[in-house]
């Protein structure tokens, strides 16, 4: 398996989709999981309302495709987007995609790149449509990533020290509500040893095989373990490695 920083990924952008105000943080979130080879948006730019992506695609390196509305009520910027995907997919220069749009329309293309064994990662807003998260392996909400937004400005560079341990967004989208407790709860039992304890980090990437846009930052927490620890149901075990300052957790619902 390619570490992160070796894996390959297409970024696609639909830009009558995404407020170009999270584009900053949006391609931090997206080095996590790779390094962006293609890096595409897609548009109709003799419009006006998407005057404001101009200085952001320059910053970010960004290359905008024209695509004009052939007729009313037709959105000819997914064809384009979608074409571009499966010519990418077959130059076999990507190991994964990053869909970055709050329209159900990508759900086939999505379906499509994970049955060519394509990583696919979607981005986009809390009203995307849910066939379209589920069609990706993960799929993360814009925000959740607002806060980054913030960085240099003066309270984040006095906290800088303590940013793994806080949440990134300024409130949390959900609850913890019983769905995602039975979620947590079934993972931990479908893989815990003998006695009843479970790694948690195969806990965290089998969810996200069930549930593509779970998140602990949705929760208003930054790590998994923080949100484990909240609930109270489960105990936590911080288990010493060779390695300093390198722990594995493990978890077993009470």
């Amino acid at each position: 398996m390619k570490e992160a920083k070796d894996t390959r990924i297409a970024v696609l952008i639909d830009a009558d989709n995404i407020p170009y105000s999270k584009i900053k943080v949006m391609m931090e979130e997206i080095a996590k999981y790779g390094t962006p080879t293609f890096k595409r948006i897609y548009g109709d730019w003799t419009k006006p309302n998407l005057i404001g992506w101009k200085n952001v695609l320059l910053e970010n390196a960004i290359t905008p495709i024209q695509q004009y509305g052939y007729t009313t009520g037709k959105n000819a910027t997914d064809s384009a987007m979608i074409i571009d995907a499966m010519d990418i997919l077959y130059s076999e220069k990507v190991d994964g995609f990053c869909l970055v749009s709050s329209d159900s329309d990508f759900t086939k293309l999505a379906t499509r790149l994970r049955e060519a064994g394509m990583n696919v990662i979607g981005l986009g807003e809390k009203k995307t449509p849910n066939p379209f998260i589920v069609a990706c392996d993960k799929f993360i909400y814009l925000e959740i990533l607002s806060e980054e937004g913030d960085e240099g400005s003066p309270e984040l560079e006095s906290l800088k020290g303590k940013r793994k341990e806080r949440t990134r967004a300024p409130e949390a989208l959900r609850k913890i509500d019983k769905k995602t407790l039975n979620l947590i709860s079934a993972t931990i039992t479908d893989l815990a040893d003998d006695t009843g304890w479970a790694f948690l980090g195969e806990v965290g990437n089998l969810i996200l095989k069930k549930q593509p846009d779970f998140d602990p930052r949705n929760y208003g927490f930054g790590k998994l373990a923080q949100l484990i620890k909240s609930i109270g149901m489960y105990e936590v075990d911080e288990r010493e490695t060779e390695k300093k300052n390198i722990k594995l957790v493990y978890v077993k619902v009470r």
